[in-house]
C-alpha cells in the first residue's frame, strides 16, 4: 500500500528538559539499572539503582522512604548458611555478620538520602504488581531469598495500594526536596514465571496505577517504555534469546526516544560527540608505544581537554598515563 506505514510509532509530547547538570536517581527493576548505566555512560550525574533490582512498587517506594527516615525493619532479617540478608533488599546486600549488613544498608541509605536532597529527577521503573506477603509479619517484601514458600503468600497489588504507597513516598520526598521531579515507567521485561496471562494482569495494574498517579500528583510524569516495546517494536527480533528481555537494539531505540523526549539540543549533540570519544577511549592498540598510536592519544587528549559540558578528569588522566613522552 503506497504511503502506508507498517508500524505504530509512539507519539510522545516533549517533557521538561533533563540536562547534564541535573542530578538523577534511578530505582526499580533491572530496566532501571540498565537505564541508569546508560545515563552514567553518557556522563550524567546518576545514582543508578542503589538498592539493586526491586520489582514491585511497594518495595521501591519503601526502600526510598526508609532511606529518608533511616529505618530498617529488625524482624525482616534472615540468616541462611551463615549469611545474613534482609527481605526488603536485593540478595547482593548480604554479610556473614548481621551487624555488618545493618551497617552496609544504613550507609547506603545515607548516600541515597543525600542524593535525594540534591536530585532534580527520580526515575522509577515498576516491574510487576505481584508481590509476596510475609505471613508472620503481614508485610510485603521485596525478596524472599529462597526461604520456604510456606512463609509467604503471593498477592496482586491493587491500584489503590500502589497509589497510597506512592502518596506516602511523594510526601516524604517533597518535605526534603520540594522541587524534585519523578518519572514513572513500566518495565517492558515480561515476567513469565507469573505466566504470560498473569503478567498481562500485572502490567495492566501497573499502567493504570501510573495513569492514576500522574493525574493526581504534580511534578510526576510517565515515559512509555512498555508501550514502545509492545506497540511500536512488537517483533521477536527485538527480544533477547530468552524471549523476555529487550535486545541491545531495542534498548537503544527506547533510550533514543527518551533522549528525544527529555534532552535539549545541547545535550543530544554532546552525547553524539561523547559517543565518538568513548569509542576512542576503548580502542585497544596492537602496538601501544608506536608513534602512530601515541599521536592518536595526543589528539584524543586535546579533544578531551576541549570538553566543557562535564568533568572528564578521569579520562584525561587515563590518556595521559598511556602517553610515552619520548615517542
Amino acid at each position: 500500500m503506497k504511503g502506508s506505514s507498517f508500524r505504530t510509532e509512539i507519539s510522545i509530547v516533549p517533557g521538561k528538559p533533563i540536562t547534564l547538570q541535573d542530578r538523577i536517581l534511578t530505582t526499580g527493576s533491572c530496566f532501571a539499572q540498565q537505564f541508569g548505566d546508560w545515563l552514567l555512560g553518557n556522563k550524567f550525574n546518576v545514582l543508578s539503582n542503589p538498592f539493586g533490582t526491586t520489582y514491585n512498587p511497594i518495595s521501591i517506594h519503601e526502600n526510598l522512604i526508609d532511606s529518608l527516615t533511616n529505618k530498617l525493619t529488625e524482624t525482616l532479617f534472615v540468616e541462611s548458611d551463615n549469611i545474613w540478608k534482609h527481605y526488603n533488599y536485593h540478595s547482593h546486600w548480604c554479610a556473614s555478620e548481621k551487624q555488618s549488613l545493618i551497617d552496609s544498608i544504613h550507609e547506603q541509605q545515607g548516600i541515597v538520602k543525600e542524593n535525594i536532597k540534591n536530585s532534580s529527577v527520580i526515575i522509577m521503573t515498576y516491574g510487576t504488581a505481584w508481590v509476596y506477603n510475609h505471613l508472620a509479619e503481614n508485610t510485603r517484601v521485596s525478596n524472599c531469598h529462597k526461604s520456604p514458600a510456606k512463609l509467604f503468600e503471593k498477592l496482586l497489588l491493587t491500584v489503590d495500594e500502589i497509589t497510597d504507597s506512592f502518596k506516602a513516598l511523594y510526601e516524604k520526598l517533597h518535605q526534603i526536596n520540594p522541587d524534585i521531579r519523578i518519572l514513572l515507567t513500566v518495565s517492558p521485561v515480561r515476567h513469565t514465571k507469573d505466566t504470560l496471562t498473569l503478567n498481562s494482569v500485572s502490567k495492566a495494574t501497573l499502567r493504570v496505577a501510573c495513569h492514576t498517579i500522574i493525574n493526581r500528583f504534580r511534578q510526576v510524569d510517565y515515559f512509555p517504555s512498555y508501550e514502545i516495546m509492545m506497540d511500536d517494536l512488537r517483533d521477536y527480533r527485538f527480544y533477547d534469546r530468552d524471549m523476555i528481555h529487550p535486545t541491545a537494539e531495542a534498548f537503544d531505540y527506547i533510550s533514543q526516544k527518551f533522549s528525544d523526549h527529555y534532552f535539549p539540543a545541547g545535550v543530544t549533540s554532546f552525547i553524539e560527540k561523547w559517543k565518538i570519544l568513548k569509542q576512542a577511549l576503548h580502542h585497544k592498540p596492537y602496538q601501544p608505544h608506536s608513534s602512530q598510536h601515541q599521536l592518536f592519544l595526543k589528539e584524543l587528549l586535546i579533544k578531551l581537554k576541549a570538553i566543557s559540558e562535564v568533568s572528564v578528569d578521569e579520562e584525561v588522566k587515563l590518556v595521559q598515563s598511556q602517553i610515552v613522552n619520548n615517542v
